[in-house]
């Protein structure tokens, strides 16, 4: 693979060389499913968990070339039909070779539906697209891991966002759901999420369908000084380098989330010319915030009056571990704590704050920054 023009990679899965640590969050996951142990991978957003999962199916891919790999994200489906439709695409046609074997079997298997096929150009891997009638959708998932099941080969399949499924007005898809996969036992699955809150209850509640059937995984921040020297290996290759502190800076105001490290960083090694300063980290910052402005602007627009003081009061603290106490409100003249109360439950329903164990912070910290700047 040709070198990267930019090796801080800000979407998407360029290869190994470009992908920080999580060696031990490689090891166990891979080591779970190769141990038959379904995965449930916690992590917020932007922390690295869809770079980890292809990471991991790279290194089986590399190094099990019998077992098969399947990637489905259903953050944009609306409904159960699209999330079949994603899986379709994702896994019908990748399990046989040639292609013309791959296509009989699919035909077999769904040649009752309406559905096209193209060729990836280089590689000539087919992607089926179903056309699934009305009420067929439940049929038609099961025939699916039917298709996984009957092929023989082993199978790991990632689904990213999963919560997703509780957003749909069909009833019933977690029953649904772990009915079909509990009978597959060539089949393992990754089952991936950012609302952790609402994923641990769906795995570890004792009135769920998938009660205790995974392994938890929470994925949390890259250790700072592994981030550091990943980061200045490549900057070494301009002569230059990013001082323990000034990465300690970077890494605290991120929260050490790893895609804003990562897209400052990106735009630090642009500028190949410059010194690594705290002038020139800042500035980059500022370009950033900038480019979002419009963006920003929607956000708080859209929030109430109480919803943009909570926000804002929170966005000036950083991170707020008593969001309800006296001294609190009391310092941006909040209304009542119950009114903080519902304020903070339809920003953390919107996703504009986040929680963790120290406390509720504003989750894109771009947004925090221009928040911080309103007069």
């Amino acid at each position: 693979m040709k070198a990267l023009n930019n090796p801080f990679v800000t979407y998407g899965y360029k290869g190994p060389e470009y992908f920080c640590d999580r060696e031990q969050e490689t090891k166990s996951i891979i080591t779970a499913l190769h141990n038959e142990r379904n995965i449930t991978l916690v992590a917020p957003r932007r922390m690295g968990k869809t770079g980890l999962i292809h990471h991991v199916f790279n290194q089986i891919e590399q190094t099990q070339p019998d077992v098969r790999c399947f990637y489905v994200d259903i953050f944009p489906t609306k409904n159960l039909q699209q999330m079949v439709q994603a899986m379709a695409r994702a896994i019908l046609g990748k399990l046989d070779s040639p292609s013309q074997t791959a296509m009989r079997k699919v035909t077999q298997f769904f040649g009752r539906f309406r559905h096209t096929v193209t060729y990836d150009e280089i590689t000539g891997v087919p992607t089926v697209s179903l056309d699934i009638a009305p009420n067929e959708e439940r049929n038609t998932l099961k025939q699916i891991f039917e298709y996984m099941h009957q092929s023989g080969a082993r199978c790991y399949v990632a689904i990213d966002e999963f919560q997703q499924i509780l957003q749909y007005s069909d009833t019933g898809i977690e029953a649904l759901i772990r009915s079909y996969i509990q009978f597959l036992p060539n089949v393992y699955f990754i089952f991936a999420g950012s609302q952790h809150h609402v994923l641990e209850q769906m795995f570890s509640s004792v009135n769920r369908p998938f009660f205790q059937s995974t392994q938890m995984m929470h994925l949390g921040p890259l250790d700072e000084s592994k981030y550091r020297k990943f980061a200045n290996d490549f900057f070494k290759v301009q002569n230059r380098e990013i001082s323990t502190k000034l990465f300690h800076q970077l890494y605290e105001t991120m929260h050490g989330v790893t895609w804003y490290v990562h897209v400052v960083l990106n735009r630090v090694y642009q500028e190949a010319e410059k010194p690594i300063t705290h002038k020139l980290i800042d500035q980059v910052m500022r370009e950033l915030v900038e480019e979002q402005s419009p963006v920003f602007q929607n956000y708080y627009n859209a929030m109430t009056v109480n919803q943009a003081a909570v926000a804002v009061a929170i966005a000036r603290e950083q991170k707020v571990a008593k969001p309800l106490s006296q001294d609190f409100i009391a310092r941006y003249r909040l209304p009542s704590p119950s009114s903080v109360q519902t304020s903070l439950e339809k920003l953390e329903a919107n996703q504009i704050v986040l929680r963790n164990s120290d406390g509720y912070f504003i989750y894109d910290h771009f947004f925090a920054m221009w928040l911080r700047d309103l007069v």
